[in-house]
């Protein structure tokens, strides 16, 4: 599976950026990571092969959005009110499809694709 990631760049503090993936093949739930400098990757957000909502890092949650375009098959995540802390690079990520009741771990993602900075300014 190969994954392209895109839409990420530089945003003043409040702002809103939309970030893309688009996978080769429908068999993973699609997901975000990011990666602050210094820090460890961390869950953004990501599907679920079933049961309709997503999941959300406690950080993110009710400012981000993951929507789907089925005949794309890409996922969108859309930010809004951005801070300085969500400053990273934001990795798309194909998952687990069996993960549904919990957060997605580093263990979870089968494929990755290429990071696509995100730089808030304050």
């Amino acid at each position: 599976v190969q994954l392209q990631a895109s839409g990420g760049g530089l945003v003043q503090t409040g702002g809103s950026l939309r970030l893309s993936c688009a996978a080769s093949q429908r068999l993973y739930t699609l997901g975000w990571f990011r990666q602050a400098p210094g820090k460890e990757r961390e869950f953004v957000a990501g599907e679920r092969w079933v049961g309709g909502s997503s999941l959300y890092g406690d950080s993110v949650k009710d400012r981000f959005t993951l929507s789907r375009d089925n005949a794309r098959n890409t996922v969108y995540l859309q930010m809004n009110s951005l801070k300085a802390e969500d400053t990273a690079v934001y990795y798309c990520a194909a998952g687990d499809p069996r993960v549904l009741l919990r957060l997605w771990e580093l263990s979870d993602v089968k494929y990755w694709g290429q990071g696509t900075q995100v730089t808030v300014s304050s």
